[in-house]
């Protein structure tokens, strides 16, 4: 697996650590000739695996239709639960927003036309699509030159004003700054391409044709608004590739440094940019400009559109429900926090904020039988350090969602263990593959350093659906995600008569699948 950018992140842990990091393997049940044992043994064992020496684990498994407790294990421990914060966000937002839910991105003009001069200024208003493509922004250019728009004579207008301006969530990583897992937030933003990682850009290095050439930089979109300092060279065939591609701080100029080999295959960078509203209004400017629109006047962020401005044109997001898929199963940070300060602006009638939007989703909870007063959540993608939720919170939601008319949707959201394909299996589709757990489990995935969950469901061998949760923290080893599995696995092989024992290990190699890494935190190989 090769990554562009080789400055190691605070959760992404390199193989050279000496921990495996690659897909995982289970051992037979432990003595397969022995009599089954009951399935509290067989996950104390798993839990008491060296890999959880000094940490702290909270699990729970229970029966989904009668809510009888099978396991537990400090159910009440609150703990980081890393990206299972998403299940609280998506399933509030379904309740909430709905599942038909869509967002808009508007064109209106103030001022006269006369003729195919509008006389005004023109207005780009957002509110929270974290879909929206350049492709889109074309479309909406060409519907202003198709109203026979050719010159404006005010300004263009970036009215990102439906959320507040804060831009990055509570405790967010300064060193995280330029990372695509950590995009800024706003109403008005771009994304680079169908993952929909809204407020970043592509940044793709070709070597150059022989050693000491400089490296080819491109970026996608293409524009104006991010510039490329360059230090990078192209070194000998076989070299080490010591590329680096990270944008500087407080700017949008992305330096690219390192070496990178003669002959070798391109290599994507995903990059925030800094202040996404006016991302989006650089790139529809270049738009207006292709299909003939000349707007006279300077960009201006963060103004309303006045009332009584005109429509010219008008992009409406894919319905919630279909949203989800790429939220939930590509485990997309910046989508839940759209979604978070959306439903704030719901719920108030304000400027959409990360304290109105947990509001918010602490209202919902309560509806489901979850006590927001025994978990704390700062933000909606669980990117923050502060959130900690203990394991009988999240059976409490996952059994709730089964009776509401929205389930259907949110279940098809979760990732499907051993799925391969990306939209389906998301950051599952490469784990508990060859056991009975393939295809059988739907659950969230979770990845901070010292900090990993997994929680869902799962059918077992006679055919008895089961809800669990395991929140692990405060391990030392890289990833402990082959323990999440082996118990996962226990229970698709377990029955009322009891469970056999399934051993964790992890392979090691340098697979493509990411192996002990979570797929979303590894963008670039694309697990």
């Amino acid at each position: 697996m090769s990554r562009v950018n080789t400055r190691m992140r605070h959760w992404i842990w390199p193989a050279v650590l000496g921990v495996a990091a690659a897909s995982l393997t289970f051992g037979a049940p432990a003595g397969a000739d022995a009599e089954r044992s009951g399935l509290p043994e067989a996950i104390d064992t798993i839990l008491g695996d060296p890999r959880m020496e000094g940490g702290v684990a909270s699990v729970v498994v229970a029966d989904a239709e009668t809510g009888d407790v099978l396991y537990r294990h400090r159910p009440t421990g609150r703990l980081m639960p890393a990206s299972n914060t998403k299940m609280l966000t998506s399933a509030a937002a379904l309740e909430l927003l709905g599942p038909g839910h869509r967002f808009t991105t508007d064109v209106l003009a103030d001022g006269k036309q006369q003729g195919s001069v509008l006389k005004g200024s023109l207005y780009l208003r957002g509110t929270g699509d974290p879909t929206t493509l350049a492709k889109d922004y074309d479309a909406l250019a060409a519907k202003v030159a198709a109203a026979g728009v050719r010159r404006v004579t005010g300004r263009l207008v970036a009215d990102d004003t439906r959320f507040d301006d804060r831009r990055v969530g509570d405790t967010w990583g300064a060193d995280d700054e330029s990372s695509y897992y950590a995009a800024q937030i706003s109403a008005l933003s771009l994304a680079p391409d169908t993952d929909y990682d809204t407020g970043t850009v592509i940044v793709e290095v070709t070597p150059g044709a022989a050693p000491g050439d400089k490296p080819r930089v491109s970026l996608t979109p293409r524009t104006d608004y991010v510039d490329i300092d360059l230090r990078a060279t192209t070194g000998a065939a076989g070299s080490a590739n010591t590329l680096a591609v990270e944008r500087q701080h407080g700017r949008n100029t992305v330096t690219v440094s390192g070496s990178v080999p003669a002959g070798a295959a391109a290599a994507k960078e995903w990059v925030t940019v800094w202040e996404p509203t006016r991302y989006a209004a650089a790139v529809f400017r270049d738009a207006l400009a292709a299909h003939g629109v000349r707007v006279g006047g300077p960009t201006k962020a963060g103004v309303a559109t006045p009332r009584g401005a005109r429509e010219l044109a008008s992009h409406a997001s894919m319905p919630l429900r279909d949203l989800l898929l790429p939220f939930m199963k590509l485990s997309n940070n910046m989508h839940a926090e759209h979604l978070t300060k959306a439903m704030g602006h719901k719920a108030t009638g304000r400027p959409g904020s990360w304290g109105d939007g947990l509001a918010a989703i602490g209202g919902y909870l309560k509806t489901a039988g979850v006590d927001p007063g025994r978990l704390r959540q700062a933000d909606g993608s669980g990117l923050s350090r502060k959130n900690t939720i203990p394991a009988d919170q999240l059976i409490t939601l996952l059994r709730s969602a089964k009776g509401e008319p929205w389930f259907a949707d949110w279940y098809r959201s979760l990732p499907v263990a051993c799925e391969p394909d990306k939209l389906t299996g998301g950051t599952l589709r490469s784990r508990m593959c060859g056991t009975p757990a393939a295809r059988n489990v739907r659950a969230k995935t979770g990845t901070l350093t010292g900090a990993s969950a997994l929680s869902g469901y799962v059918t077992d061998a006679g055919g008895r659906e089961l809800v669990f949760s395991i929140v692990l923290n405060n391990h030392l080893v890289p990833s402990v995600k082959a323990l999440e599995d082996a118990i996962v696995v226990t229970l698709a092989r377990s029955d009322a008569d009891g469970a056999a024992l399934v051993e964790p290990r992890a392979r090691r190699g340098g697979e493509r699948d990411g192996g002990d890494l979570e797929c979303s935190w590894v963008k670039p190989a694309r697990c």
